[in-house]
């Protein structure tokens, strides 16, 4: 399996992040989120699920921040088009990203909390990763569930997995 994301200069467009337009943005947030493509995915797959995270996010607020979950995503929806995760152009339950969180800024706007969050890096250039994984089934998880919950749930189900580094600037 593998997963692919167009960059521009080596870097996460800056539609999708920091830099983003007002009209991408809700309370301040990026909220468009950026297109991908998905291929060999393995038969037998019953679903696709999606994990965006910020690892570089550690030395800067002491934990990985959390950017974007989403399940259930059909098998043969191998192109994930521009603003999929606000538009509901493909069909998925979506999990909580760390802006939910006391220690992000305690929003409680499921538009921000519960959707992609785009890239906010605060230092310097951090590196995102995407992984996309085909599962042996669909999720029993709501609206708005946690990493964690994500983890346990996917455990003895992943087929195959793919991860993409996106960097995107300061």
């Amino acid at each position: 399996m593998r997963v692919t994301v167009e960059l521009e200069n080596g870097l996460l467009p800056d539609r999708f992040g920091k830099y983003a337009p007002e009209e991408y943005t809700v309370d301040g947030n990026p909220v468009r989120s950026f297109p991908f493509e998905v291929t060999d995915v393995p038969e037998g797959a019953r679903s696709l699920a999606l994990a965006f995270v910020d690892w570089d996010a550690i030395p800067v607020g002491g934990f990985c921040w959390i950017h974007w979950l989403a399940c259930n995503i059909a098998p043969d929806a191998t192109r994930i088009p521009e603003n999929a995760s606000a538009s509901g152009a493909v069909p998925c339950v979506q999990g909580s990203n760390s802006n939910w969180s006391p220690l992000a800024g305690g929003s409680s706007n499921p538009q921000v909390t519960q959707r992609y969050s785009g890239p906010y890096p605060p230092d310097k250039t951090h590196v995102y990763t995407l992984t996309v994984y085909a599962l042996d089934c669909e999720l029993d998880l709501p609206e708005g569930y946690y990493l964690n919950e994500f983890r346990r749930a996917i455990q003895g189900h992943v087929l195959a997995q793919a991860s993409v580094e996106l960097p995107s600037r300061a």
